[in-house]
């Protein structure tokens, strides 16, 4: 399992880089897009949407099954990736280059409280 060691992660497989200019980067992990297959749609959310944790904020739908994506923090989103929107087998071929959603957090102490590598091998496993 491909688990980047600089990024921070949820128990429902969002994976989490905090950028330069305090905003936040999502996407689904390689776990998450391996089980669900070859994607054929993701839903992003827009521009200004304001979320609460773990409130769910895209879909990705593949030939097997839809999963929500949920916002690992509570934030505003600043950005979507369109590219991803346009082409979801971008996701499966590289997961963490294939973002969805920035955000900005609403308190940037939550980012830190999120899973590390580590614990979200562990979690993944169970």
């Amino acid at each position: 399992m491909n688990v980047p060691a600089n990024l921070k992660y949820t128990r429902s497989h969002e994976w989490v880089r905090a950028e330069a200019d305090g905003t936040i980067t999502v996407g689904i992990t390689d776990h998450a897009q391996d089980l669900l297959g070859d994607l054929v749609f993701i839903d992003l959310p827009d521009v200004g949407d304001v979320l609460a944790a773990e409130q769910e904020a895209a879909v990705v739908e593949s030939v097997k099954a839809a999963a929500d994506v949920y916002a690992p923090v509570a934030g505003t989103v600043t950005e979507n990736n369109t590219a991803v929107a346009d082409a979801p087998e971008l996701v499966n071929q590289d997961a963490y280059a294939a973002w969805l959603f920035k955000m900005k957090p609403k308190n940037r102490a939550d980012v830190d409280a999120l899973l590390d590598a580590a614990a979200y091998t562990a979690s993944s496993a169970e």
